[in-house]
């Protein structure tokens, strides 16, 4: 029996596609492993959304073969699919390699590690079907479900239409399937992901808020959406979602900058005026919601005097949270090729900048729920604590004591001032 151990990068989407890859090999008679050491097969699921991205999987790769020069290694995802964009990239220490399309049929491809080895990434632009494999046996508290896969649109600085081709949905048989499968484990909660779930139903016509309806019509407790588009978020999605006792109030928007000079350069179709008024509708329809956004900075040719309205606009905002990262060069991106790009010093203290930024504003938003009661789902209890870690509707962790062993899956209503809030 060969054994595997498999590492999955980036988003919610690649680490769900990493439990499936495990499922597919478990059920083909492999056996997973918790430690390198132990390992037949080395399984690296890439991420390729920056240059860091790529040196830490091509570190992993490499620091494994040292390690172990019998052990095979498979490299899949964005930067398998993305291959000819690294010209630099030294293949020749990977004994298999599966695009995005490819790595959800492992099971098909994992034998020729032990002959020939093998380059399998087809166009990611030829596949018009959206991919799919149920997750049986999930294993996590909260379960993210796979909805919509690609994107439709080219912002300048993002590679990961290259990676993950134009915009596919899931069809909502399988989607309701799945939620079944999920519900019948006994999971209460879970993640509509996709790349950008905004562009889900484009196919058929139909809109992210058709399926939603339809899901409200499952026996799942909690739900929450990925990602969103500022110009996603109608007053139709906003009214349906305000009135749902299953929807977590968590949001995460898609925003980026909050200047719109930058913005057009990175040819976002919103402005700021845009992000501010679907902001105060949130807040105004919601009561207390989580409001997450991206915010790039370091974009070629972004000013001082650009990122200063963007860190102005941050704090108008109010927002529960912000992840910030610096602009990263993509090749093949029409970004690429700008002139004026921004020194790796200035990026860094503009990072953290925003991230100061960012942990005063979650502390306020921390510090409004705490005189409030909030319903829980009680999530895995850690052995060198005895605490369950636990998350509200609108994603603030906390942890309980309790000496019940059994508390995992459990959803319950708590006054969040009686907890230390994270």
């Amino acid at each position: 029996m060969k054994t595997f151990f498999i590492k999955s990068q980036g988003c919610k989407q690649n680490q769900l596609e990493g439990q499936i890859i495990s499922s597919e090999l478990k059920k083909a008679g492999y056996i997973e492993v918790k430690t390198i050491s132990k390992a037949d097969i080395y399984i690296l699921n890439s991420c390729s959304v920056t240059s860091h991205s790529d040196s830490q999987a091509k570190y992993l790769l490499g620091c494994v073969k040292r390690k172990n020069p019998n052990i095979k290694t498979v490299l899949v995802g964005c930067l398998a699919q993305t291959y000819e964009k690294h010209k630099d990239f030294n293949y020749k220490n990977i004994d298999l390699v599966l695009g995005n399309i490819e790595k959800i049929n492992i099971e098909k491809y994992i034998d020729k590690l032990f002959y020939d080895g093998g380059f399998f990434v087809d166009d990611i632009f030829k596949q018009k079907e959206f991919n799919f494999k149920f997750l049986k046996n999930p294993d996590t508290t909260r379960v993210s479900v796979k909805i919509q896969d690609g994107c439709n649109n080219r912002c300048s600085y993002c590679i990961i239409p290259f990676a993950r081709g134009n915009s596919r949905s899931n069809s909502i048989k399988n989607i309701l399937k799945q939620i079944k499968i999920i519900v019948d484990s006994g999971i209460k909660e879970v993640v509509l992901t996709g790349i950008h779930i905004g562009q889900w139903g484009l196919e058929f016509n139909k809109k992210l808020i058709d399926l939603l309806k339809e899901i409200e019509k499952t026996d799942i407790q909690r739900y929450r959406l990925g990602s969103l588009y500022v110009n996603e978020i109608d007053d139709e999605l906003i009214s349906f979602l305000s009135e749902s006792d299953k929807f977590c109030p968590h949001f995460h928007l898609s925003v980026q900058s909050l200047c719109d000079k930058t913005l057009k350069e990175m040819n976002r179709n919103y402005n700021t005026e845009d992000v501010f008024q679907i902001v105060e509708k949130l807040k105004k329809n919601f009561h207390l919601p989580f409001l997450g956004c991206d915010i790039i900075v370091g974009f070629p040719g972004e000013t001082d005097e650009d990122f200063n309205i963007t860190f102005k606009n941050l704090k108008k905002l109010k927002l529960s949270s912000i992840h910030c990262f610096p602009y990263s060069k993509r090749e093949g991106t029409s970004a690429f090729y700008k002139n004026n790009q921004i020194q790796n010093s200035i990026k860094t203290k503009r990072v953290n900048l925003i991230l100061n930024l960012s942990k005063e504003l979650h502390k306020e938003f921390l510090n409004q729920n705490k005189n409030t009661k909030a319903q829980i789902l009680i999530e895995k209890k850690s052995e060198k604590t005895g605490l369950y870690s636990a998350i509200t509707k609108n994603y603030i962790k906390l942890y309980i004591k309790d000496d019940n062993n059994n508390l995992r899956h459990t959803i319950k209503t708590v006054n969040l001032n009686d907890f230390e809030l994270f």
